[in-house]
């Protein structure tokens, strides 16, 4: 395991405050393009943390869909782990890690329902199949094999084959209503830039301050 001896330099590529929008929301988009730009595989891949009701926190890596003056939005199973954390506690945090771009993103914030018509809109776009596993899988829940989860696929894939897939009642999207982010951007020696933004309410001004590494 020779990742964990080995110390690499991040570079002297700074992040000032002068370089950054005003709106942090603004400045997420900005990077999320560059870092499209840059290749990063699966750029809007970020990790969500909700905590359960017996409060254990609890991580999972979801994809972003949507991201407006009004937050971050992803699509899920209500039923899920992670709905079920959410619908306990709307409190999560939210971490994008570009790291070949030595850059990283920090969320916290407090969760909301997209509308219905975001949700269906968002379904219909979605591939056929993509829209059929929707149907054939109890996200979360125990299964005793393989064979039995593709069957179950198998079965809603007949069952849909000659019609719409409807979306089902248990399948939405959230938002991410921010309260704080952060940006990181690594430098030489773990000497790193970290901005944060934060906002007492989703209806106060955002205030910005630089944090030591």
């Amino acid at each position: 395991m020779d990742s964990l001896n080995r110390h690499e330099d991040y570079g002297q590529e700074s992040l000032d405050e002068a370089q950054l929008s005003n709106d942090p929301i603004e400045q997420f988009q900005a990077w999320l393009v560059e870092a499209e730009a840059e290749g990063i595989y699966e750029p809007n891949a970020f990790v969500l943390s909700t905590v359960t009701s017996d409060n254990t926190p609890s991580s999972r890596t979801v994809l972003l869909k949507g991201v407006s003056d009004q937050g971050f939005s992803f699509f899920t199973n209500f039923g899920s782990r992670k709905g079920q954390a959410i619908k306990n506690n709307p409190n999560v945090s939210a971490v994008f890690g570009w790291y070949s771009m030595y850059r990283q993103v920090l969320i916290e914030g407090l969760i909301t329902d997209v509308s219905d018509e975001e949700s269906t809109e968002y379904f219909h776009s979605r591939p056929h199949e993509s829209q059929v596993a929707a149907w054939s899988s109890k996200q979360s829940q125990p299964i005793n094999t393989r064979a039995d989860l593709d069957k179950q696929f198998d079965e809603a894939l007949e069952r849909f084959s000659d019609s719409e897939v409807p979306r089902p009642d248990y399948w939405g999207g959230y938002r991410i209503v921010p309260t704080r982010i952060e940006f990181w951007k690594g430098r030489s020696n773990r000497m790193h830039d970290r901005i944060a933004f934060e906002r007492e309410s989703i209806d106060s001004d955002w205030q910005i301050q630089r944090l030591q590494p």
